[in-house]
């Protein structure tokens, strides 16, 4: 059996393949892009799609809704995360999780311009000069030498400024995170002055015709329009939280979220989807004690719906999320055990807004797992798998290549996907045995009825191996997890305090009916494997 093909960011040769006695189906259409950040209307009329976690840089023209890739993943633009253009139509990025701002040209040549620029972030052009904020902590404002000479600081000590914009009157304007505000200050120097207070967390701010600002604000979703002058304000758009940039293509504002979704407001107000959204990875999976799925995607934890649409549980900017969340297991009704990228194994009640911090300080957690022992994560930057319980912390292992995936076996004993080493452990006290080895980077596992189920994310294969007969079987091949054919990505640093180190995590669940949902990282969607009833 196949899957049939949509519109996806995850270019493949082969479609993917069933074993005999299963089918394929898809819980969650297929993603566009990966995610969208910056956005910036090009001298062509194209809008351009800055993408930080893959790498990616893409235009759409907002009149035929036609997606081009300007900047490929696995290319010299690593984590893009707002684009400018000069007036000679060079594009300007900034790559945050690297602190570089990098200049492509007409002919396609990448350049790097600065690679001391911490959070990299917000960009702008005016009259020739070329502005860029740090999105971080006491970031400064800088306008950079564009022959590549040391940058000249306008301001430092900045809570978070991010996207900017000069404004008709010259001066640069700016939101800025942390105190939830807009500034703007002379390019020039000078002291900087605050425009509006008391937003929902703006993170850009560009100008229409008549010289107002349009700023969006990431936790509320709304879209404001905002007089500078008298700081008078206006509810534009209320949208979903997750927003990111905005431009203009004419008198519409075009407005990225954190999701992919392109959504176009025309001057009244009025709203439509230029381009649809979705998930950004996904990375792990729970089935929860309600029997539904709940998908870990770094910046928003999702449950999935029967009609194929995905319901916020939590993002980034919502009250007690635990952060950037990587790996999940249901632990109790309404209650998950999570692993996020800045290190936390916390417990997560999304409904009441609470997260408990059980443990903190770890290089690059990714799976975790609850057995009859407690609570067992997977650290992948110091090659152990840890055992996390009250009061403590125990080391199972060390020396482990490249632990991912973690899951409980019988009797105690625990099963660990070593992407590094091609290979599947279980491990019962101190004795460590290969259960399955000839793997290419395996990464989700789970153990549903005596089967483990392996993602193998090199080969792109979903393995079943019967851990009583020990015979092994490729359920699917083909399947649209890691990077696409070809395809080499850069790592991915992270964004403090937003995010640690970010990598790919093909991830599993098995539902109590036998149903497999796997994460197919590569196309951005949920897919579902079910054994036929009928054994064809």
């Amino acid at each position: 059996m196949t899957l049939a093909a949509q519109p996806s960011r995850y270019a493949s040769p082969h479609p993917v393949e069933v074993a005999t006695g299963w089918r394929l189906e898809r819980v969650t259409a297929p993603s566009r892009l990966f995610g969208a950040n910056g956005l910036r209307t090009g001298p062509d009329g194209r809008v351009y799609i800055a993408q930080v976690t893959g790498s990616q840089i893409s235009a759409l023209d907002p009149g035929t809704g036609r997606l081009d890739t300007f900047s490929p993943k696995g290319g010299e633009i690593v984590a893009p995360d707002d684009v400018a253009f000069d007036a000679s139509g060079n594009l300007y990025a900034t790559e945050v999780m690297d602190g570089r701002v990098s200049v492509r040209d007409a002919a396609g040549r990448t350049r790097v311009l600065r690679d001391d620029v911490p959070s990299a972030n917000g960009i702008t052009f005016h009259r020739g000069r070329l502005f860029v904020g740090e999105c971080r902590e006491g970031g400064r404002l800088l306008e950079l030498d564009l022959a590549g000479g040391p940058p000249r600081v306008i301001l430092e000590n900045v809570p978070s400024p991010n996207a900017m914009e000069v404004g008709p009157d010259g001066l640069l304007y700016f939101p800025v995170m942390g105190a939830n505000e807009i500034w703007r200050v002379d390019p020039d120097g000078g002291e900087p002055q605050c425009v509006a207070r008391d937003l929902g967390v703006p993170d850009s701010v560009k100008f229409d015709r008549q010289g107002r600002l349009v700023s969006t604000q990431v936790a509320s979703g709304q879209v404001l329009r905002i007089d500078p002058r008298g700081g008078e304000r206006w509810l534009l758009a209320q949208l979903s939280p997750g927003l990111d940039n905005c431009t203009f293509v004419g008198d519409r504002v075009l407005v990225s979220n954190f999701t992919g979704e392109i959504t176009e407001i025309a001057p009244d107000g009025a709203t439509r989807t230029a381009l649809p959204g979705g998930l950004n990875w996904p990375l792990d999976l729970a089935v929860g004690h309600d029997g539904r799925l709940y998908v870990a995607d770094g910046t928003y934890f999702y449950v999935a719906l029967a009609d194929g649409s995905l319901q916020t549980v939590g993002m980034l900017f919502s009250p007690g999320y635990p952060g950037f969340l990587r790996g999940v297991a249901s632990t109790g009704p309404g209650e998950f055990v999570v692993t996020t990228s800045g290190g936390q194994v916390s417990r997560y009640r999304p409904a009441a807004c609470e997260t408990e911090v059980l443990a903190d300080g770890f290089d690059q957690l990714y799976g975790v797992a609850v057995g009859p022992t407690g609570i067992v994560v997977a650290e992948l930057g110091t090659g152990r798998l840890l055992s996390v319980r009250s009061g403590g912390v125990d080391v199972l292992a060390t020396g482990l290549r490249e632990p991912v995936g973690v899951a409980a076996a019988a009797a105690g004993a625990w099963l660990v996907a070593l992407a590094g080493a091609g290979r599947v452990v279980e491990l019962r006290g101190s004795r460590m045995d290969t259960v399955v080895a000839d793997l290419q980077r395996p990464q989700g596992v789970c153990v549903h009825d005596g089967v483990l189920y392996i993602v193998d994310a090199g080969a792109k294969e979903l393995i079943a191996f019967d851990m009583d007969t020990k015979v092994r079987r490729t359920i699917a091949s083909g399947l649209p997890v890691g990077p696409p054919p070809g395809v080499v990505p850069k790592p991915l640093k992270g964004m403090p305090p937003f995010s640690g180190p970010q990598g790919p995590f093909a991830g599993i669940a098995a539902a109590s009916d036998g149903t497999l949902y796997v994460s197919a990282d590569g196309d951005g969607s949920v897919l579902a494997l079910r054994q036929s009833r009928d054994g064809h």
